[in-house]
């Protein structure tokens, strides 16, 4: 009933906005892109269920844990990372730029002494020169823990947490590697995630000094579990949690604006989560993607955190239900329930379904253009609704889409393509009533994250 209720409002409110009938500018194609549906179709349930077998055999990834074997500890475990994305770069012709990111970490914390710490970076640099600055990551952590978070020596293999979001970055970047996009794309395998979230940290802080363009992030840590605790098996859903209102600490003027005009779900992040979840479900529609609005789970954290403090827009992919059995557990069985986070207790078909959803919103992201710059929304005291914004610079522009919903509403209920203008009065449309976004178009019909308008300043 609520449905119904909902799709004659929606059917009432464009019914009343003359701009829907028939004088509206033609929008590009809004059909699926064939090529973020054959990426979809190529990720390989076999590679991912082989990539995290194999890092479960390397007994333990713990940061503090051997390096010099080539059988057991983390050293080996990066290694072997390493050489699977090179082996990926020369089937995409060398494409993709494979490296370690090594630091020391000081002691402090659950770091006791100075420890080189190395995340693997894959990249695959954006082909059109006005887009290949802007960046979008995907990470999971390669290091593992038992109960003892400072046992560096007990067994940790660590398959859902977190070979199985590891597999989904080496997949895609298999996969996608052999694609052209226009923005960059990075790979990342971090490691002391379990140990202060410390090599996320390092990229994120570099990237803040570089003052790289990092558009979104999203980090998967522990997306390999179907199956609750009680049995219940949902292999159709994945959580994505997004921050809101960043801490006091954190807010700049443009987050003041933001809340001062009820714009408090439509920071950067938001968006983020609103772009991946309508992409997401388009392309594999057998799964829902269920946005909450939290940082993390309840006090919790992970590597998309780091981002998130240095003002870049960052989400969190994290299976429904959490087998706390399987999780920073020494691998053993008592009563004859068996603990440890096991192969065995996978599923990977699910692995690969999250995959996807990563892979055709990435893929959708670095295809489009970038967010709009500079949108305002006009102060005048009027019950129409004018927006302004900058021009794109990319050469395949074909225009600007305006997004609105009610002010309820998680989720964009409706969009006019507005052509390639920098203005638009939405007619009878009252900013009092209603949230407004601004997504740029090309001509293929990629569209950018929607950016929420800033009040503009009196006498403009």
């Amino acid at each position: 009933m609520k449905k119904a209720v909902l799709g004659i409002a929606l059917v009432s409110l464009l019914a009343s906005v003359p701009f829907a009938q028939n004088n509206k500018p033609a929008a590009p194609r809004s059909a699926p892109n064939p090529a973020i549906q054959k990426i979809a179709r190529e990720i390989s349930v076999t590679n991912i269920e082989a990539i995290i077998r194999k890092l479960a055999s390397f007994h333990t990834r713990h940061t503090l844990s051997e390096t010099e074997s080539e059988t057991v500890g983390i050293g080996a475990a990066r290694r072997w990372i390493k050489s699977e994305l090179e082996k990926y770069s020369k089937q995409s012709g060398g494409r993709l730029q494979v490296e370690f990111d090594e630091f020391t970490q000081p002691a402090g914390g659950r770091i006791p002494r100075p420890t080189q710490i190395v995340n693997v970076v894959a990249t695959l640099p954006g082909a059109q020169a006005e887009s290949k600055d802007r960046i979008y990551v995907v990470s999971g952590h390669y290091d593992s823990r038992a109960s003892d978070g400072m046992d560096a020596t007990s067994a940790a293999p660590g398959a859902n947490d977190d070979a199985s979001g590891t597999a989904a970055v080496m997949e895609m970047a298999r996969v996608m590697s052999k694609y052209q996009f226009d923005a960059t794309l990075v790979f990342m395998a971090v490691a002391a995630e379990e140990q202060g979230l410390n090599g996320s940290t390092h990229w994120a802080e570099m990237a803040r000094q570089k003052k790289l363009n990092v558009a979104g992030m999203i980090t998967n840590d522990i997306i390999g579990n179907s199956r609750a605790e009680d049995g219940t098996v949902d292999n159709t859903h994945v959580r994505l949690f997004a921050e809101g209102v960043p801490p006091a600490r954190e807010m700049t003027d443009e987050w003041r604006a933001l809340v001062q005009t009820g714009g408090e779900n439509d920071g950067p992040t938001r968006q983020l989560a609103r772009y991946i979840k309508e992409i997401g479900e388009r392309y594999v529609p057998q799964m829902k993607v269920t946005v909450i609005y939290r940082k993390d789970r309840y006090l919790r954290g992970g590597d998309h955190s780091p981002f998130l403090e240095r003002g870049f827009a960052a989400v969190r992919m994290t299976e429904p239900n959490e087998d706390y059995r399987r999780q920073h557990q020494n691998v053993r069985k008592e009563n004859g329930v068996q603990y440890g986070d096991l192969p065995e207790f996978v599923d990977f078909n699910y692995v690969a379904q999250v995959t996807r959803i990563n892979a055709v919103a990435l893929a959708s992201l670095a295809l489009a253009p970038a967010a709009p710059a500079g949108v305002q929304m006009d102060l005048r005291l009027e019950n129409d609704t004018t927006i302004k914004w900058e021009a794109n610079k990319e050469p395949d522009i074909a225009g600007y889409q305006i997004v609105w919903r009610e002010t309820t509403a998680p989720f964009w209920q409706n969009k006019i393509f507005v052509g390639n203008v920098t203005q638009y009065t939405l007619k009878k449309l009252s900013k009092d009533n209603y949230l407004f976004g601004v997504q740029a178009v090309d001509k293929d019909g990629n569209a950018s994250m929607a950016v929420y308008p800033r009040p503009a300043r009196r006498g403009r």
